[in-house]
């Protein structure tokens, strides 16, 4: 019930100058970038694909035993 409180008082006297605040003073961003985050992102998007053919080429001459 405090957490209720709190979170009202919050929000109904909050300043509006925190949400004018420039939220980019301290990001810099370059052309580089966008490679920075390519080459971060990729091994995620590949690795399923990667493990996907090495479990194919390690289980694809072997049959199943009933």
């Amino acid at each position: 019930m405090l957490k209720f409180f709190v979170l009202t008082n919050l929000i109904l006297f909050s300043s509006p100058i925190f949400a004018a605040t420039d939220s980019y003073r301290w990001l810099h961003v370059t052309i580089d970038t966008p490679w920075a985050i390519f080459l971060f992102l990729l091994p995620m998007v590949l690795l399923p694909a990667i493990l996907m053919a090495i479990l194919y080429w390690r289980f694809a001459g072997k049959k199943k035993t009933d």
